[in-house]
């Protein structure tokens, strides 16, 4: 089958729909999916489609859509949970960490939780501090949860296609940034992506750029503009924060032997730090510079524009980044 050229937003609502087509145990829940469309238009035409049974209209009430959503996964079904924004997953968080990520192990793998908690990240566009995050790295700290965070429309559909058919929780992440942002989708409806599996998104021999979501973006820019000062960086995208694709970043690592961390969250017991912890205990012996890292400033996101954007990473700073370490 050909690809199609679409945006994240329409390659989310693809998979999303053949999964629903295949399956009759998922449905979908959440604020606005329904009458609505969906916040984000991922669920354009769902209501009509599936009907009010498969698509669920929920109060306005984070935690009571999480805790509903395990309940329905702890059942037998394959609920997949929307939260308009990751800034509202804060009122779930004792729905996703206590109990999404934990039943299977604390009876034993009696019960099974194939749960899909989708949630829009990011920070930008004069949301203000209480609607700008980017905070994966805080669900990618508990066991038992796998968290995702696709970079292109390619992965975002085979990414949550696998997401839904596994048997255990995933936070789903979507950057705000990206839903616009057009690429090339296979409309195979068997097209998955593994897992715990991360890609190299260009290949280089200088620097490897470690990176997930939206950094993917500004690490490219980054390495498109290092290139003409002949600079070739490999960009590794993650895919996943949990499960950790090591093995993917050490590979990169053994040929470029100096790292820049990419990412679009906070610096401060971060993901950047785990990665570099990664890097310096396992890859001491290849490590010609220190591990830098380039994130958000350590602030609450401002609403000015100017200094929102002064707060933010870009491709600008990742150039910078790897000039110091070279």
């Amino acid at each position: 089958m050909a690809d199609k050229n679409i945006p994240m937003r329409e390659a989310l609502r693809m998979a999303l729909r053949e999964e629903m087509i295949r399956d009759e145990s998922v449905f979908v829940m959440g604020e606005e999916v329904g009458a609505w469309q969906g916040t984000h238009r991922v669920t354009r035409g769902f209501l009509q489609e599936f009907g009010e049974k498969r698509v669920r209209d929920t109060p306005i009430s984070e935690m009571a859509i999480a805790g509903a959503a395990v309940g329905a996964a702890m059942a037998g079904l394959r609920p997949v949970a929307e939260i308009m924004t990751i800034n509202f997953a804060f009122l779930s968080l004792d729905a996703i960490i206590n109990h999404a990520a934990k039943i299977h192990y604390m009876f034993n793998g009696q019960f099974k939780v194939p749960l899909v908690i989708r949630a829009a990240s990011g920070w930008g566009d004069q949301a203000t501090a209480t609607h700008s995050h980017t905070p994966e790295p805080i669900f990618a700290h508990f066991p038992g949860l796998y968290v995702g965070c696709p970079a292109t429309p390619r992965d975002a559909k085979g990414m949550l296609k696998a997401s839904i058919r596994d048997d255990n929780p995933v936070l789903f992440t979507e950057s705000i940034a990206l839903y616009p942002k057009p690429g090339p989708v296979p409309e195979d409806e068997d097209f998955l992506l593994p897992i715990g599996k991360g890609d190299i998104k260009r290949e280089g021999k200088h620097v490897t750029l470690v990176t997930y979501a939206r950094g993917v973006e500004w690490s490219l820019q980054a390495a498109e503009q290092l290139a003409k000062e002949g600079v070739e960086c490999e960009v590794v995208d993650l895919r996943w924060l949990r499960p950790l694709d090591t093995d993917l970043i050490f590979e990169s690592f053994k040929k470029t032997n100096r790292a820049v961390v990419v990412e679009e969250s906070l610096p401060h017991y971060s993901f950047g730090s785990e990665i570099a912890a990664q890097i310096q205990e396992n890859m001491f012996d290849y490590m010609d510079a220190p591990v830098k890292r380039v994130s958000a400033m350590d602030v609450p996101l401002p609403y000015a524009k100017e200094i929102e954007l002064m707060a933010l990473p870009n491709a600008q700073k990742v150039v910078d980044a790897v000039r110091e370490i070279l």
